[in-house]
């Protein structure tokens, strides 16, 4: 029971630090203002979190841990290659079913970039770049090399660069086609869409490669 009520206070923290930062950044928000939107004691902060910056990296990371693309590396060890990317499409766009959550999520992560704490350099080495990797992992066995080259670099940018559209430019969709990501399942539809477009990448990409070696 104790242990329900902690998780709750500390989920209050998180999700009010969420919304303060979002709105204000790191340097704008203090400790009391989320402590109050939280209907918690400022004490409480250090003993969850040890001082600000703790609770930032909470409030950057926690929100969308339970996804399946927020908990670890997409296992694309697969011989079918169809059916890896359709799981690959399906985890990473599964945040966008948060809503609200998400749209602050990804609004703090905008203002990390333009304000940087190292929480996004973090990222990129403990989250992105591990997932870039394995596509390319996957992309280099299937195409029966021993290393990556560059239009394998290339090929997985642009396979994943067609669901990111989606996460960044997630207000813009919503004005021109709200149909798109209107819901669970609109969304679940979007990452076949998705899938299928990068099957079709994958195609042309070894015609092209076909085509250079018969010069």
């Amino acid at each position: 029971m104790l242990q329900d009520k902690q998780q709750s206070a500390r989920q209050k923290l998180v999700q009010a630090a969420l919304i303060t930062f979002a709105e204000k950044g790191y340097e704008g928000a203090s400790t009391r203002e989320i402590a109050d939107k939280a209907g918690a004691n400022i004490s409480s902060i250090r003993y969850y979190f040890g001082d600000k910056a703790g609770l930032y990296r909470a409030a950057y990371t926690e929100p969308l841990c339970g996804t399946p693309f927020e908990q670890g590396i997409p296992d694309l060890n697969s011989t079918d290659v169809d059916k890896a990317l359709k799981q690959l499409f399906r985890d990473f766009l599964e945040p966008l079913k948060h809503g609200e959550t998400f749209r602050l999520v990804m609004k703090l992560h905008f203002r990390e970039m333009i304000e940087p704490t190292g929480a996004w350099e973090h990222e990129i080495d403990a989250e992105i770049k591990p997932q870039h990797m394995a596509l390319v992992n996957m992309l280099t066995a299937y195409f029966g090399l021993s290393k990556p080259d560059l239009d394998i670099q290339r090929l997985a940018f642009a396979m994943m660069g067609m669901a990111v559209n989606f996460y960044v430019a997630q207000d813009v969709v919503d004005v021109i086609c709200p149909k798109l990501m209107s819901n669970a399942k609109a969304i679940d539809t979007l990452s076949e869409r998705l899938a299928g477009y990068a099957r079709a990448m994958l195609d042309s990409e070894s015609k092209r490669r076909k085509q250079d070696c018969s010069k």
